[in-house]
């Protein structure tokens, strides 16, 4: 029987389902696996608070020289979140020998190169699945079921809270505000929830996905990123009649070696299996060039499903005798960036309510080489009224030249939304 010391920075949500997990199936690992794993540390701001699981006090430390100076623990696990003190505490850990579990997507996201450098050097383990998709193993699957494949596409529902609000709009007509209110109500918020709502959540775990899928580095600077704060009842309901959903997706593609990569707002047809992910869940889709089509799907959050991830890293990084390394710059070069994609458009005007106005806003898009698939117009009979376009594919570049055109329009009183397709 091996027996591992380890360690946690922090015991919050996450912390208190790991250690949940690794007291109900203690028992398990050792006749399984071999394997003792023994908590003798648990770094916490304030020692004497009330917490989510009834851990011994005396393993209990606000001092993290306790865990990060002591050569008994082989495994550090945090779950602090943020980017400092976190990167601080695990290039430590790292540079003292110990092996690393993370689920601090933004780290991993924006400090991966000094990290991976860090524990390549040291002879020890990086690991991160929990960072993206809670328990959903999808990074697991990347790195070790799906090597035979060239990944080409992803498209992810990579954040719970975004999803559940977008839920909440279409399903309950509710608008934005009172979804968020809710989401927070139920915890799926949090009290400042710019992370979620304006997408940078989000960019974090595809910068992560992107990274594994393409074995190129994706950086943060050149995802494009937009939130879910400007989505309206209207543009929901809109879509619906065109047979669309819409979703905050993350969208990846390696097109002839060059990538785009981009956050926000995303109209899909009804019967994509991204349409039907509800609520809080998460989905991730890939589609490579050898199994096709596939899609993850569960929970991406939550105390169990991800201190399941972190479990599991854990049992990885205290059997495996030969660590996995980025090595960023020879294995992993830099990305190269196309910020010009082809897709399909959503865009709703209100428009003065005159003839001609179909005609001339049709002719700014024909200038620019857009072709219209489909027009809804709405309220006649005022002296304003609604006009959504549905765009075939055209570059990025053609229909921000048309809208800054059609902005100018005698006829146009706003440009009220443009959200991209995905088909």
């Amino acid at each position: 029987m091996r027996e591992v010391q380890i360690a946690f920075l922090g015991l919050g949500n996450v912390g208190s389902g790991v250690y949940k997990i690794l007291q109900k199936r203690s028992k398990e690992f050792e006749e399984k696996e071999g394997l003792k794993i023994n908590i003798k540390k648990i770094l916490v701001r304030d020692i004497n608070k009330k917490r989510l699981v009834d851990a011994d006090k005396s393993i209990l430390t606000d001092n993290p020289d306790d865990i990060l100076d002591d050569p008994d623990i082989s495994i550090v696990a945090e779950f602090m979140g943020g980017e400092n003190p976190a990167l601080n505490y695990l290039l430590r850990a790292l540079n003292s020998g110990k092996s690393v579990v993370t689920a601090n997507k933004e780290v991993i996201a924006r400090h991966w190169e000094k990290l991976d450098e860090a524990a390549s050097a040291n002879g020890v383990g990086l690991y991160y699945e929990a960072s993206v998709c809670g328990g959903i193993p999808v990074i697991k699957a990347i790195q070790e079921s799906l090597q035979a494949n060239r990944i080409e596409r992803i498209m992810g529902i990579i954040n719970g809270t975004t999803n559940y609000i977008l839920t909440k709009m279409s399903e309950n007509g509710s608008d934005f505000s009172e979804a968020l209110k809710r989401a927070q109500e139920l915890g799926y918020a949090e009290p400042d929830p710019t992370a979620d709502i304006e997408g940078f959540d989000a960019a974090f775990k595809i910068a992560i996905l992107s990274t594994l899928c393409f074995h190129k580095r994706v950086r943060l600077d050149n995802i494009l990123r937009e939130g879910i704060t400007g989505i309206t009842r209207e543009d929901i309901s809109y879509g619906r009649e065109l047979g669309y959903a819409l979703k905050l997706l993350a969208i990846a593609k390696d097109n002839e070696g060059k990538v785009e990569v981009r956050v926000h707002p995303t109209f899909i047809p009804l019967n994509h299996p991204l349409s039907s992910v509800r609520s809080s869940f998460n989905a991730v889709y890939l589609k490579g060039d050898c199994f096709g089509d596939m899609m993850f799907f569960g929970r991406g959050a939550g105390d169990l499903p991800t201190g399941s991830a972190v479990v599991s890293d854990i049992l990885t990084a205290a059997c495996r005798k030969e660590h996995r390394y980025m090595d960023f710059g020879r294995k992993t070069p830099d990305a190269v960036y196309n910020d010009d994609w082809q897709t399909k458009y959503y865009i709703r005007l209100t428009v003065k309510d005159q003839p001609g106005v179909l005609g001339e806003i049709a002719g700014y898009f024909g200038k620019h080489g857009v072709s219209i698939a489909s027009v809804i117009q709405k309220g006649y009979g005022d002296t304003t009224a609604p006009l959504i376009f549905v765009t075939h594919e055209a570059s990025e570049k053609s229909i921000q030249n048309a809208i800054a055109e059609i902005r100018g329009c005698r006829y146009v009183i706003s440009v009220d939304n443009l959200i991209r397709v995905e088909e």
